[in-house]
């Protein structure tokens, strides 16, 4: 098969990279209101003026806008957020804050009616300020019940009309970053790696539990799970580079088993045994995470190429998995690797292991979009680059559709420019859509469509056939 009308295209935005109104309408503080360099930098002790993501694209204001850019696009599905701190500003709340359950029901309302499916994140990357401050994030259990009790909110008030749900995003980069994943306040370099599997630990119960909850609450409702994924090459047939991308894969294998198998891998006794792990895991914790995901969800921005002896080779940049310079594929401008074919290697990867269905949950192109104005003075970009990067990554997802993978759905990131995650900057823009607004803070906040807007909006329009066009 190919792709049909019941294929999700689509795009995602994340709340705290777009939403702005940080402190509007009774919403709490995250940690991202203090992160003005993203994960780059120091935090600061109160909001800063400087911190893009406090005003975002000000999705919060100009929402109906943006979903009618959307609709014109012929649009799918939106991937979208719900902050945690817009419905518990500190997180320990007894009830809701009811103008945050508002401004979501508003949204999930507008799409709806729009024709298109709403696919909540339940967290992503903003732990409220509270429990970062006062029990160091996911470091605490405490946040487990805290964490259900949001997303029980979420699912009495929205499951009537949302029906896909992902619990964490991109939950293996809690290993990588403690802060920007789990809301740890205490710096990384005092986290040991045996900390961080325990932190993971309670966010994978979390996880189960809140996937149990969903289920009790509407058997219909669709509950995945949402990891940093990659390709992973070895850099020659030595074997020692083929075994250490083995291992690399199981590193990122650990978590989608523990959501998918409803316990932990073979393979841990490995990774606990390298990094001195002793798991605190009750018995009340294996029966929750019992309780499995109903699809699979990912980014997929690079392939990883590695390497057992990484010093005799020049590394590359990439999305938060950086690895060895591929001299096979293409690069960006950001020196990340191009390689759409490493997306039919995961969507390959995933559901063999698995057999469960797929969503791509991110994949798209960091690019500074360099702005022009026609005859008439309108501004026009012409992201032929974007278009290329889509059309071939989407090439990929058919080929692995026409294999037999069952994979339901991709969501282009940042659909609608936004404030990146890792450097909390504007420029690197990955939208169809622009957003006049600059790294120091300028811009009239107008949208524009780019040249990629008309054209994907042809390949949902024609079930992926523009794609060979």
């Amino acid at each position: 098969m190919t792709f049909t009308n019941e294929f999700l295209f689509g795009g995602a935005i994340a709340a705290n990279q777009c939403e702005g109104a940080y402190n509007e309408d009774g919403k709490g503080l995250s940690i991202q209101d203090l992160m003005p360099n993203g994960v780059r930098g120091p935090l600061t002790e109160k909001p800063e003026p400087h911190n893009l993501k406090l005003v975002g694209n000000d999705f919060y204001h100009r929402y109906k806008e943006d979903i009618q850019l959307l609709a014109g696009m012929k649009v799918r599905v939106l991937r979208f957020s719900i902050a945690w701190s817009r419905i518990y500003p500190t997180g320990e709340e007894d009830q809701p804050n009811q103008k945050g359950l508002e401004f979501y029901n508003q949204v999930i309302n507008e799409l709806v009616a729009n024709g298109i499916t709403p696919m909540v994140t339940l967290s992503h990357y903003e732990t409220p300020l509270n429990l970062a401050q006062k029990y160091d994030g996911w470091r605490s259990r405490k946040l487990i019940d805290l964490f259900a009790k949001f997303a029980k909110t979420c699912f009495e008030n929205f499951g009537d009309r949302v029906k896909y749900w992902l619990t964490f995003n991109e939950i293996n980069v809690t290993l990588l970053s403690p802060l920007l994943s789990a809301g740890v306040l205490t710096d990384k370099s005092q986290i040991s790696m045996a900390e961080r599997y325990q932190i993971a630990h309670h966010q994978l119960v979390a996880s189960a539990k809140v996937t149990k909850i969903a289920h009790e609450y509407d058997s219909t409702l669709k509950v995945g799970c949402m990891v940093a994924a990659s390709a992973k090459y070895p850099m020659t047939p030595n074997p020692d580079d083929v075994i250490e991308a083995l291992h690399q894969q199981q590193e990122l294998d650990y978590f989608v088993h523990v959501h998918c198998k409803g316990e932990y891998p073979y393979f841990s006794k490995r990774l606990y045994a390298e990094h001195d792990v002793e798991l605190d895991i009750t018995e009340e914790d294996k029966a929750i995470l019992k309780h499995t995901v109903d699809y699979i969800s990912f980014s997929y921005y690079n392939s990883k190429t590695v390497a057992k002896d990484e010093s005799q080779y020049q590394t590359a940049a990439g999305n938060i998995l950086r690895g060895l310079r591929n001299p096979y594929v293409k690069y960006s401008e950001y020196d990340y690797p191009i390689d759409p074919q490493g997306l039919y290697y995961v969507l390959h990867y995933y559901y063999k292991q698995y057999g469960l269905p797929l969503f791509i949950a991110e994949n798209g192109m960091g690019h500074k979009d360099p702005v022009e104005y026609d005859d008439q003075g309108h501004l026009v970009i012409n992201d032929d680059y974007r278009i290329d990067f889509t059309r071939e990554h989407l090439k990929q997802v058919e080929r692995a559709l026409k294999d037999g993978v069952n994979v339901f759905g991709y969501a282009s990131w940042g659909i609608i420019d936004l404030i990146s995650a890792a450097t909390a900057e504007v420029d690197k823009r990955y939208g169809f859509v622009y957003v006049d607004r600059q790294s120091d803070g300028s811009g009239t906040l107008n949208r524009y469509k780019k040249k990629s807007y008309d054209w994907y909006k042809k390949v949902i329009e024609t079930n992926g056939a523009h794609l060979h066009q």
